[in-house]
């Protein structure tokens, strides 16, 4: 099962590095990772996307909970939380496949921000499933470069 931890930490150097060590030391990667400054200038989410390793999340987060860098850490996955993803992609264009490519954006909502005498540069949000069928999408047109953002998230509802 893929979790989703939001973790506040201090924004201060050194901070997300002792946060993910924990992750590192078990052997554990992310299939995303994400962090920025919040409301508060002084704290920052790191948003981290794990697959498995039910067994151990609590101790992971009490692990970090113990940090003197984190301020809180709580698992989406067991809440209701909406999450997001931005995909940048410069594709492969002729002639005969800019309408195709300008359909399959318009399905996904995805804006064109940039052309070019043979790439056209594409900006979509969603859901990782979203972002992943987006990409299927246009990879027979020939996907020259392709940057995602990670997933950043947060609770739904009037919870902080």
């Amino acid at each position: 099962m893929k979790h989703t931890l939001s973790v506040l930490v201090k924004n201060r150097a050194g901070a997300v590095a002792e946060a993910t060590d924990v992750f590192r030391r078990r052997g554990i990667s992310f299939r995303s990772i994400s962090c920025a400054e919040t409301e508060d200038f002084d704290v920052s989410r790191l948003v981290l996307t794990v697959e498995d390793h039910e067994a151990e999340l609590e101790s992971i987060a009490e692990e970090l909970r113990a940090q003197d860098v984190v301020a809180m850490v709580e698992d989406l996955s067991r809440r209701d939380f909406v999450d997001r993803e931005l995909v940048l992609v410069k594709v492969d264009v002729t002639r005969e496949t800019t309408t195709q490519i300008m359909q399959v954006c318009e399905v996904f909502r995805a804006s064109v921000i940039g052309m070019g005498q043979e790439t056209m540069t594409v900006e979509m949000t969603g859901d990782t499933q979203k972002v992943d069928g987006f990409i299927r999408m246009l990879r027979p047109f020939g996907i020259r470069s392709l940057a995602r953002t990670g997933v950043v998230a947060m609770k739904r509802g009037d919870d902080d």
